[in-house]
């Protein structure tokens, strides 16, 4: 066949053609000599529509040699895994495009609105908000040790569920990673300890990280938390075997806002004028089931691929998180949990019980206490954290 005639069959150019002829892709069957000119075999035909349909996909020439020297089984692996990358890739965009209409949203709502200014040049009381916080974790009364962590602090709530033979340092590197962006001691760190509010003095602590900049900082935060959780299983005959989950809650310098950090099933859930609501998607198998309508809730509790995750820090799972920004209230309720509470406390019963405690203090309490009456089959842990006023005053004028 003439290179024009193999070009219309295949559905390619001739100039694709003898692009891929030099990238050593597609060698044509013949070269006249005299004339340069290509022909092609019929045979060929498969081999270049393959091209075809891979080049349609986006995947860059130099892959699409490698998928060409396989066989059948072989080509068709290399395709599944550069899907699988693509879509990670996109699902990672599709997070920063996410927060970034947030972020964008959050700062035309507040350019601006900096109070209202006196007579004599000062501003008047500038209300802001604060966390009161408390965590707990617990054996439970199966596992014969503790592979969850947990941190509260002034800036950074955070829960993490580890698992596989190096579990918990897995799940304690992920938490340590997040807790740098702490401005103040922690209250609660580690297994079995609960706390509230620090009172460090604020002249001590680190500046707040700007609104614009918490992007950069979570980001740098979870690229430190891979790599934390790959070197706790660094040195064991299967590292691929361990890594941890990652929910994390970041105040930013606003305020007003918070970061949501989430990776894996812990959750996070928000309890708002009486109603609490689930923030969080968990990442595991059961849960692509429910979304696409091929199981129920009432079903996936007792799926037996119902721990599965689909993304992880560590381990063999895709690794980038969800990032969202979102605007905090007074009186807003947070509770981040792994999955040792949420698989075990129906929701109407959390709900009841985060409702009904006084304090952070007494929710944490009260949550471990209800899992291990139930029969506590997995570590269970726990944070609380209220939003509430701080008043700041504002400065006197120069002079």
């Amino acid at each position: 066949m003439t290179i024009g005639a193999f070009a219309r069959a295949a559905r390619l150019s001739p100039k694709a053609l003898r692009l891929y002829d030099e990238l050593d892709l597609l060698r044509p069957a013949h070269v006249d000599p005299a004339t340069g000119y290509r022909y092609y075999a019929r045979g060929q035909l498969e081999q270049a529509r393959l091209v075809a349909w891979l080049r349609r996909l986006g995947m860059p020439l130099a892959r699409i040699r490698e998928v060409c020297t396989r066989d059948a089984q072989g080509a068709a692996r290399q395709v599944r895994e550069y899907w699988a990358e693509v879509e990670a890739t996109t699902a990672a965009r599709r997070e920063l495009a996410a927060f970034l209409v947030d972020h964008l949203s959050q700062l035309s709502h507040t350019s601006g609105k900096d109070g209202p200014a006196m007579s004599d040049g000062s501003r008047k009381c500038d209300v802001r908000l604060r966390l009161h916080y408390a965590a707990l974790t617990d054996t439970g009364l199966v596992r014969p040790a503790n592979q969850d962590a947990v941190h509260a602090g002034s800036r950074v709530l955070a829960v993490a569920d580890g698992f596989g033979p190096c579990g918990g340092p897995a799940s304690a590197a992920a938490v340590a990673a997040l807790r740098a962006l702490e401005d103040a001691p922690a209250a609660t760190t580690g297994p079995g300890t609960a706390g509230s509010e620090d009172t460090a003095d604020p002249a001590s602590v680190r500046p707040p990280i700007p609104a614009g900049e918490i992007l950069n900082a979570l980001d740098d935060a979870v690229r430190e938390a891979v790599r934390g959780v790959r070197d706790a299983a660094h040195g064991h005959p299967a590292p691929q075997e361990s890594g941890s989950t990652l929910t994390a809650l970041v105040w930013n310098a606003t305020g007003s806002q918070l970061a949501l950090v989430h990776i894996g099933d812990s959750r996070a859930y928000l309890l708002r004028s009486g109603e609490l609501y689930q923030i969080t998607h968990d990442h595991t198998v059961v849960q692509s089931m429910i979304d696409d309508g091929r199981l129920t809730p009432a079903e996936a509790a007792a799926h037996p691929q119902r721990s599965f995750l689909l993304k992880a820090l560590g381990g063999d799972a895709p690794w980038t998180p969800e990032i969202r920004l979102r605007e905090a209230r007074e009186g807003d309720r947070y509770v981040l949990c792994s999955d040792g509470l949420s698989t075990v406390l129906p929701p109407e019963r959390l709900r009841q019980a985060v409702t009904a405690a006084a304090t952070p203090q007494d929710a944490v309490h009260e949550l471990v206490g209800l899992v291990r009456a139930a029969g506590a089959p997995d570590n269970v842990s726990c944070v609380v954290a209220d939003v509430t006023r701080a008043p700041v005053p504002a400065e006197s004028p120069a002079g």
